[in-house]
């Protein structure tokens, strides 16, 4: 008995669920809130002070509520307005807690009516339903006979309300932007932190009279969650039936995976509609958007005056204690300048300080060491993502060190408290140089210095007046909490003093730093020059100043300067051809090295032995047997299968003989891949003291990303290399598997095919794995029609002509200069 009843309840709960996913798909349809219904005049009265709707995130036990229905003069339909007050899922409310109201009466047209929140009420709610006589015990009886689905829906459209606020914060910022591409990405950047919403980053991949238009579609897909205003909306449900709700709101069909910010309400009223609908009566939800002391109705569905008629269901504030916004500073770190203008202390974790207009009176609260605090005016502001604070027409002491400053403000009738922020007033300061900078001004060229100070956060400028007395900006950046690093030009400066001139907000004068600027003595450590070569290679530092080395009557130029371990190393060559025969091995001359301020140099060096070179005698590429054997045949000889393997052998120019330690080095073109053929790894024989054999296994040695031509050179035992020479072309293999061709069906198509040039030729299928390493792909050697394979090619086919031959043609990626066979059967139909 126990097991039946188990399984019937499953039985029933899988078929009511089944009925409200029904009910969800085609409530969701219709999210978007897009009617304009009408509007609610309300104010909330509490210990005296009255507020608008707009400023009020709670209500409580005895506050005042002044309720006025805006309806036009010429309302056709008499609405019954049915103020409610609820307390829970399980306790239906009194009937004293529901307040009927007439709203075609003159003293309600122009007056309104005040109600009082009851002790113990939770929720508020107010319906507006036709008249039809009886609305009001029939609503009120449904309401007490089911007031747990009434008071999720509730909660519900309190919360689809607030996140309403937070969306149209959002598109309404957006659309106001007319900003390039660059600021506006910045600026909704900013917004989607500030309100909580998803940013779709590729809408700014699209031309820029399209980005807004896409930032601000999808609407109902944009919000995200927001833990605070969740919990100023108590949940109410909890166990497994509610899991199983919450799980169906997060299927496709209740159009999630997005975040719908109405998706909650849509699954109550789809509850409410199942359970509650009367022959008389239906219950449609409105959005309450509030301004100043007007709440703005929005509906998704059209109220009908039909039976069942439409009763409209808005949602008041929640009857509880008002829940603080979560306010945090985005860095906690950061140190601010109290006289920055247009200062913003960034903040988040509260959308709805941003949105609504439920805080108010916000400030920036300074406690100085003196005790003496004072405040600055503070403005939410999603756009630049924070509080901007109104300093401009401040006046305070300057204080020294730093202080915490706090936003304060008043959330509905209550003060709080938000995030705290360091900050710094700016005065006169002394700077200090890095000591790893003493020296680092060089002139004749850019550097980079380090200066250091307490009240960094308060620069905006720094200046240096040049040898003309003219002012230059400066690019600097903040590299530490109390360090500035500058960069400053000395490209055209001479050694000497120098000033720099550091400006901060709300002062009038500068910090003034004094420098000094060095000409670095260039220093000339080694001439590196090896017989029979036309170039050479200056060691040393400031070797950007060489205009020219002149060694033994050969004149160098300079060529590619690099700088490795402090040190410069600047290439030199000469297009005299008598180098060769002028400069012996061995040979000590003094270079005479002339800068370009016309200072001359003297460098000693010796001519060094010749660089070595060796002489590729034979090559042959060698593939291994396989059965069967390989379907693609390479068409020149100098290409090398990736799986492959190459022997050659290279004799001995300089020196004319290999020594037991000699290394081969072979690479790709980029140098990318490289490995050092020896001896001792077994990779290089020595056939005799001037013959070499070497084998080359290039998956084994370069890895399978290698492709493309190689080359080589010696490398003598010091390590000393020679030039590169061309070795083989390296190429990747695809892998075949089968050519399958169609033919016509019928005998005579067949016929007429064999008859008939013209006909129309049967197509053939190329399958394998790896086809992109094919560049082309024909049915002729002449490529007449060839398929070109194009880049990021996956698939495992590719379509061509019927081969007018034996074969196939294919040119790889790697070689597309060769046309190689492919040698496979050919299927067919």
């Amino acid at each position: 008995m126990r097991l039946k009843t188990c399984n019937f309840h499953w039985e029933f709960l899988f078929l009511q669920t089944t009925v409200l996913l029904a009910a969800i798909g085609a409530m969701a349809q219709n999210v978007s809130f897009d009617l304009v219904g009408p509007k609610v005049d309300v104010r909330v009265q509490r210990a005296g002070e009255t507020l608008p709707i707009a400023q009020v995130p709670n209500l409580q036990a005895g506050d005042r509520v002044w309720i006025h229905p805006d309806l036009p003069d010429t309302q056709s339909v008499h609405y019954v307005m049915i103020v409610a007050f609820l307390r829970g899922a399980t306790n239906p409310p009194p009937e004293s807690w529901f307040t009927r109201v007439d709203t075609w009466t003159k003293q309600v047209h122009q007056e309104g009516i005040y109600v009082t929140v009851p002790e113990e009420a939770e929720e508020a709610v107010v319906f507006l339903a036709p008249d039809t006589g009886g609305a009001f015990s029939t609503l009120r009886g449904t309401v007490r006979a089911k007031p747990g689905a009434f008071v999720r829906a509730v909660q519900d459209l309190e919360q689809a309300s607030l996140d309403r606020l937070r969306l149209e914060a959002y598109l309404d910022a957006v659309r106001e932007s007319s900003l390039d591409t660059e600021q506006l990405k910045a600026r909704t950047s900013m917004l989607a932190r500030s309100l909580g919403i998803k940013l779709d980053q590729q809408c700014f991949d699209k031309p820029s009279a399209q980005q807004v238009p896409c930032l601000t579609q999808h609407t109902d897909q944009l919000v995200l969650d927001d833990q605070h205003s969740q919990t100023m909306v108590a949940t109410l449900t909890t166990g497994p039936s509610t899991e199983l709700i919450a799980n169906i709101s997060s299927t496709p069909t209740a159009r999630s995976g997005y975040y719908s910010p109405y998706i909650g309400a849509v699954v109550d009223m789809a509850r409410i509609l199942s359970t509650a609908h009367t022959a008389q009566f239906q219950y449609i939800p409105a959005l309450a958007l509030p301004k100043e002391d007007q709440l703005k109705l929005r509906l998704n569905n059209p109220p009908s005056f039909r039976n069942p008629k439409s009763v409209i269901v808005i949602a008041l504030p929640p009857v509880r204690p008002a829940v603080v916004p979560p306010l945090r500073a985005l860095d906690g770190t950061q140190v601010f300048c109290a006289n920055q203008p247009e200062l913003v202390l960034p903040a988040d974790g509260a959308p709805l300080i941003f949105a609504t207009n439920l805080g108010r009176k916000y400030v920036l609260h300074v406690e100085t060491k003196a005790g003496a605090g004072f405040e600055l005016p503070a403005e939410p502001d999603p756009a630049r993502g924070g509080f901007v604070i109104g300093t401009k027409d401040a006046h305070f002491q300057p204080w020294d060190g730093e202080v915490t400053g706090t936003i304060r403000g008043t959330w509905g009738f209550r003060p709080f408290e938000g995030p705290h922020y360091r900050l710094r007033a700016a005065r006169p300061g002394q700077w200090v140089v890095a000591s790893k900078d003493a020296s680092a001004l060089i002139v004749g060229r850019g550097d980079t210095l380090h200066v250091q100070s307490a009240d960094i956060c308060c620069v905006h400028e720094v200046v240096m007046h040049d040898r003309e007395g003219k002012d230059v900006n400066l690019p600097w950046k903040v590299s530490k909490p109390d360090e500035l690093e500058v960069k400053v030009p000395l490209q055209n400066a001479t050694a000497g003093s120098l000033k720099m001139y550091i400006n901060k907000f709300g002062l009038h004068e500068p910090d003034e730093i004094s420098l000094h600027t060095f000409a670095e003595a260039g220093r000339l450590d080694s001439l590196t020059i090896y017989a029979g070569d036309s170039d050479a290679v200056l060691k040393g530092t400031r070797l950007d100043q060489v205009a020219s080395v002149e060694l033994d009557g050969i004149n160098f130029q300079p060529g590619a300067l690099s700088r490795a371990n402090q040190h410069d190393e600047l290439k030199l060559a000469t297009q005299d051809s008598s180098v060769k025969v002028k400069l012996e091995v061995g040979q000590s001359s003094t270079a005479l090295v002339t800068l370009k301020d016309s200072r001359t140099l003297d460098l000693k060096t010796t001519v060094a032995a010749p660089r070595p070179k060796v002489t590729l005698l034979s090559k042959s590429v060698q593939v291994e047997n396989t059965d069967p054997p390989p379907m693609i045949h390479l068409g020149n000889p100098d290409e090398l299968p990736q799986d492959g393997r190459l022997n050659f052998f290279l004799k001995a120019q300089v020196p004319e003989t290999f020594s037991p330690s000699a290394k081969v080095e072979v690479a790709t073109a980029d140098e990318s891949f490289h490995v050092l053929l020896t001896v001792k790894d077994g990779n290089l024989t020595l056939q005799d003291s001037k013959t070499v054999f070497a084998v080359l296994d290039p998956m084994k040695l370069l890895g399978p990303s290698a492709f493309g031509p190689l080359k080589l050179r010696a490398v003598s035992p010091d390590g000393v290399e020679g030039d590169w020479q061309p070795l083989v072309n390296l190429v990747r293999m695809p892998e075949l598997k089968a050519i399958h061709c169609t033919t016509p069906a019928k005998p005579a198509e067949r016929r007429a095919a064999a008859d008939k040039p013209d006909f129309p030729e049967s197509q053939c299928t190329l399958t394998g794995d790896k086809l992109f390493l094919i560049d082309a792909i024909s049915a002729d050697p002449d490529f007449s029609s060839p398929v070109t394979v194009p880049d990021g090619f996956i698939e495992a086919s590719l379509s061509l002509s019927v081969p007018r031959g034996k074969g196939v043609y294919i040119k790889l990626r790697d070689d597309p200069a060769t046309v190689d066979t492919i040698s496979m059967p050919i299927s067919g139909d």
